[in-house]
């Protein structure tokens, strides 16, 4: 969890991601946002999110997309 702090906040350092959990609902993150954070979690993960996958839910809080990771890794 704490990489993926540290992803999310080298994108907007000035957001609480441990607390926040409406980063699509309040357009924190953008769609370019969303494509950096999938490749970075491609990178440090070694985790491919699926299109299928790319939906609010899964990105509108830290602990979300952490959940969706470890989804994804226990998929393989």
């Amino acid at each position: 969890m704490e990489t993926l702090l540290g992803i999310l906040e080298g994108l907007h350092p000035d957001i609480d991601f441990k607390t926040c959990d409406t980063l699509i609902d309040d357009q924190v993150l953008d769609s370019f946002d969303i494509i950096t954070l999938i490749a970075e979690i491609d990178s440090e993960f070694d985790v491919a999110i699926p299109a299928e996958e790319i939906i609010p839910e899964n990105f509108n809080s830290a602990k979300a997309l952490y959940a969706l990771i470890e989804r994804l890794s226990d998929d393989d």
